[in-house]
């Protein structure tokens, strides 16, 4: 999926999003790894904070609109990270490292199995031996579905107008497919009304289907960023892989 059209908004959601950066700057002091390879990096909220704590990170990101945003940030910031535009299913890049990550449902945008497979075969690739995968996403607990939910986001632009967030959920549990369609409604300090559409993609996943994937791994499994073991109630299904 391309989030350059998503890009502005996605900004605006996570801006202060910060939960799971401890848990990763965590997990690479444990490991003792000083070079990190990031996959789908985004805007670099999680690429940025761990250059500021000392670590080298590679951030490999597909959407060149998002990329816009995390060189800017960087800089802003003081760091230096290297921005990587690519594909995590085709990349070839000069090095392995001790750590891959995959924070905030990024492998949920691998949509079939053999997306799943090309992705693990390049992860593989680009471990160092006995390195660690880690990831996170979100354990298929759905709201209601096909009505139109207000989502309690309101922003106030640069330019006086305010946005207004909708969203509406299709869920398809035949192909494990989620659909999230979002209603942005912006309006001008004169009161004039624009709307713009945009749709989220994603594939959820089970526990023992991650397990099947993982299988050249050890895989540790918790249900929140402070290291509790995972439940069905556990809102995140959180993977820390380490090469056999």
């Amino acid at each position: 999926m391309n989030y350059d059209a998503l890009a502005k908004l996605y900004k605006l959601q996570y801006a202060n999003y910060r939960d799971d950066i401890a848990f990763y700057s965590r997990l690479a002091e444990r490991i003792g790894a000083t070079h990190i390879l990031e996959i789908g990096a985004g805007m670099g909220r999680v690429s940025i904070p761990l250059a500021r704590r000392g670590f080298a990170v590679t951030g490999l990101e597909p959407s060149g609109e998002m990329l816009v945003h995390a060189r800017a940030d960087a800089a802003l910031e003081g760091v230096t990270i290297d921005w990587v535009q690519g594909d995590i299913r085709h990349v070839e890049l000069p090095m392995r490292y001790p750590l891959i990550i995959a924070p905030f449902n990024m492998l949920m945008h691998l949509y079939t199995i053999a997306d799943q497979d090309d992705a693990l075969e390049r992860i593989l690739q680009h471990l160092e031996s006995g390195g660690v995968f880690a990831f996170d996403l979100y354990q298929p607990h759905f709201g209601l579905t096909g009505v139109l939910r207000v989502e309690d986001e309101v922003y106030t632009l640069p330019d006086g107008s305010r946005l207004d967030v909708f969203l509406r959920q299709r869920i398809d549990r035949h192909t494990q497919m989620a659909l999230t369609t979002y209603y942005c409604d912006t309006v001008a300090p004169d009161g004039t009304l624009q709307r713009e559409v945009l749709e989220l993609q994603q594939r959820y996943y089970t526990r023992f289907e991650l397990e099947r994937w993982l299988r050249e791994f050890d895989v540790t499994w918790h249900g929140d960023f402070d290291g509790s073991r995972l439940t069905e109630e556990s809102y995140s299904l959180i993977g820390v892989a380490r090469v056999r």
